[in-house]
């Protein structure tokens, strides 16, 4: 499910710098004496900006030791360990479904909110505090509502939106919260229209508006400093859901040449090259991803290999009529679904599909009839795939019945 429920706006409070560059050190008392806190302090920015990258590009040791430096340097301020919090949630996106790294992620965004509690009680300026207390909230709902603990997912987002609207109004930081507004206004009406019921939760949160929702996470994409990148992940997968496969490509090709190890931007590049009919390119791409899963570096699993493994397959079997080949890569995707209790999936249903296809063309009727039938006990009756197993399957048994009749008389 793409569940972002309440808390959807959990990103919008993630600090992203775009570039890398050089550190210069501020010290504490620097940062003190110049600046009202950490969001504005530009020091600050440059020298986390090489560690958010790190983190985006799936290389989190490096990362974790630049937030640990930051740890050291503020270590009453709430920013260290949201940026670490940050990180374990990175390493959650490529399958939600894993649910390693929610413990670590839910103590760490505690540790933001408890130090947060504390700037927000002694500040005047109400307004960094309350950034770091939505963001981590937010971050807690998302967790909550992925594993559909949906008490506490409602809980943590109320809690985020009364944070997020203390930050309001405020000149500096407005690209960044219109993330926010973006994601509330998009979900807030996505989440009714395809999950009945969700409705009563969402009776006590303000209407949304999915349109207005697109542009604005479209100004945050190209206009923010801080919520860029998380701008970007989410309209993938908006611009998928809503069939803007151009838009799709171009933010997926663009996202992974920025972070070309980044297992989620490249799974999107394969998959919207694929429906654009660039088929060198999708080929290419899922290829890599499976040797990066081969390799085992980090983020790439099987959610990853299922959906370059379908891709390859189909295009070994419509385009260069390579059985063999497609028989090898649609049995990779089955067992890829398989190994992350993925039945559930069109990934799965389809592969079996090209497996049954192959076999009948092969006269191979028994191992067809297996292919259907597997389908048919794990996909959606209303499916395209159950609908075609189903027919395939009754249209089997009327092709045997009259070959015994001939073979009778």
């Amino acid at each position: 499910m793409k569940s972002f429920l309440l808390a959807v706006f959990f990103g919008c409070f993630c600090l992203l710098a775009t570039a890398p560059a050089q550190a210069q050190l501020y010290s504490s008392a620097d940062f003190d004496k110049k600046y009202d806190g950490l969001l504005k302090h530009p020091g600050v920015q440059i020298e986390s900006a090489e560690a958010i990258n790190y983190m985006y590009n799936y290389k989190f040791a490096l990362a974790d030791r630049e937030f640990r430096w930051l740890r050291v340097r503020y270590p009453s301020h709430p920013m260290p360990y949201f940026l670490m919090g940050m990180a374990e949630w990175w390493k959650i996106v490529p399958n939600t479904d894993v649910e390693d790294y929610d413990d670590r992620c839910l103590a760490l965004m505690d540790t933001t909110i408890t130090l947060a509690e504390e700037l927000y009680d002694k500040s005047e300026d109400k307004l960094e505090a309350s950034f770091f207390l939505a963001g981590a909230y937010a971050f807690k709902g998302r967790i909550y509502s992925e594993r559909k603990k949906w008490t506490k997912a409602t809980f943590a987002g109320k809690n985020a939106l009364k944070y997020f609207e203390k930050c309001k109004g405020n000149g500096d930081l407005n690209p960044e919260l219109m993330f926010g507004d973006g994601l509330y206004n998009y979900y807030a009406k996505w989440i009714p229209e395809n999950y009945a019921l969700l409705k009563p939760i969402l009776m006590f949160f303000p209407k949304g508006n999915k349109q207005e929702g697109i542009q604005q996470l479209e100004k945050t994409a190209n206009n923010a400093f801080y919520t860029r990148v998380e701008a970007r992940y989410f309209l993938l997968q908006i611009y998928s859901m809503e069939n803007q496969y151009d838009k799709a490509y171009d933010m997926a090709k663009f996202m992974a040449e920025q972070y070309p190890d980044n297992p989620f931007f490249e799974r999107y590049y394969a998959r919207s090259a694929f429906v654009r009919g660039r088929l060198t390119e999708a080929e290419t791409i899922s290829k890599d991803i499976l040797t990066k899963i081969a390799a085992g570096k980090d983020g790439y699993e099987g959610v990853s290999g299922r959906t370059a493994a379908y891709i390859l397959a189909y295009i070994y079997q419509n385009f260069y009529r390579n059985v063999p080949e497609a028989k090898k890569y649609y049995q990779q995707s089955v067992d890829f679904a398989i190994k992350t209790n993925q039945k559930g999936t069109g990934y799965y249903w389809s592969s079996l599909l090209g497996l049954a296809r192959i076999a009948d063309s092969e006269k191979n009727y028994d191992q067809a009839r297996a292919y259907y039938t597997e389908v048919m006990d794990n996909a959606e009756k209303k499916s395209a795939q159950y609908q075609e197993a189903k027919k395939a399957i009754k249209e089997g048994k009327q092709s045997r019945r009259e070959e015994r009749r001939k073979r009778r008389e």
